[in-house]
């Protein structure tokens, strides 16, 4: 079930349907990053750099021009080192406005029998990208610091984002057709599917830029592990809480 749906979320990225959403979430991003580095770098060219030259000692004044070169090309290049970091969480919450239209698309698409879903707001969808923004953060600072343990470095990562990414993605697709409180409590009765599916989502998220597609990716997997729950008899779904 789980393999099935990773392998009809990954024909989905590229899908034509889809393919206006996956260069809109791409060029999104790159132009949030842009925009950081110049106004980061205009900072620290207005306010950091003449503090460096003023505090320079006037005997040494022949190399203030030379120092604040320097560090200004060391702190360009650091910026840009940073902007790395933050590729992940601007790219998830940019994509987390996108998410119910690569959802609406895969219902049409591959479920045409069955009840559309209902998109989020756009106020909701914004607070969304935002929640998933700070579960990005919050997942990747604990497995960060999981990494001072020897032997569990890796397998922190898989962990806490398997878990943080499963839920939250599959209860954005559950919450297209259920209330909140419903979704939560098909994730919690389906939780060894959901985290499982969790993994490879982390999985995913751990390869360089390839990462970038995360969220599209994770939306139509969870999409289709919805799908295949939802339509199981009501036996079968009690049967596996």
């Amino acid at each position: 079930m789980i393999l099935t749906a990773a392998r009809l979320s990954l024909r989905n990225l590229f899908a034509p349907e889809t393919r206006s959403v996956f260069w809109k979430v791409i060029g999104l991003t790159l132009l949030c990053l842009i925009a950081v580095w110049f106004a980061l770098r205009g900072l620290f060219y207005a306010y950091v750099l003449p503090w460096i030259a003023a505090a320079w000692p006037a005997a040494g004044a022949e190399w203030a021009g030379w120092v604040t070169f320097f560090v200004g090309l060391f702190a360009s290049i650091g910026l840009a080192l940073g902007l790395a970091l933050l590729l992940a969480p601007i790219n998830a919450l940019i994509a987390g406005l996108f998410l119910d239209d690569v959802a609406e698309v895969i219902e049409k698409r591959d479920y045409p029998a069955l009840p559309p879903g209902r998109a989020m707001p756009l106020g909701a969808a914004i607070v969304e990208g935002a929640k998933f923004l700070g579960i990005v953060i919050l997942g990747n600072i604990v497995a960060l610091l999981l990494l001072l343990v020897p032997g569990v470095n890796l397998i922190a990562f898989f962990v806490v984002n398997g878990y943080l990414l499963g839920r939250e993605f599959f209860e954005f697709a559950a919450m297209r057709h259920l209330s909140p409180e419903a979704a939560r409590e098909l994730r919690a009765r389906h939780a060894g599917r959901v985290t499982l599916a969790g993994f490879l989502i982390a999985g995913f998220l751990a390869i360089p830029i390839v990462n970038l597609l995360t969220p599209l990716f994770a939306a139509g997997l969870m999409v289709h592990l919805y799908k295949s729950i939802a339509k199981a008899p009501p036996s079968t779904l009690r049967s596996a809480a």
